[in-house]
């Protein structure tokens, strides 16, 4: 389970948050990245997705903590396109970085 900032494991605290995951299975040339793009944005979260040479995608998302976790279960979802096999997860306070959601290449 993912470590969360109030220490209450997945308990909505309202504050804001950053998920970094990486994400396992057949999740490259299928979409994944498109779609996580949009995903994010429709949830009005920042951050970026990006393909990873050994077959992942990393994805670091920011946002309110209830927002952020209804992110996550969609990656673990039939509804994300591929297959997610397994998600590698770790949850922090948000630090502002990020102003939208992008691709990085």
């Amino acid at each position: 389970m993912a470590e969360f900032p109030d220490g209450s494991g997945a308990a909505d605290t309202g504050t804001a948050v950053r998920l970094t995951a990486r994400v396992e299975g057949m999740v490259q040339a299928v979409g994944f990245r498109y779609w996580t793009v949009r995903k994010a944005e429709e949830l009005s979260l920042r951050g970026t997705v990006r393909n990873n040479n050994d077959g992942t995608v990393a994805v670091v998302v920011e946002g309110p903590q209830a927002v952020v976790l209804q992110f996550r279960s969609w990656l673990r979802s039939p509804e994300a396109p591929g297959r997610v096999d397994h998600v590698d997860e770790r949850i922090t306070p948000a630090t502002g970085a990020f102003s939208n959601f992008r691709v990085v290449y």
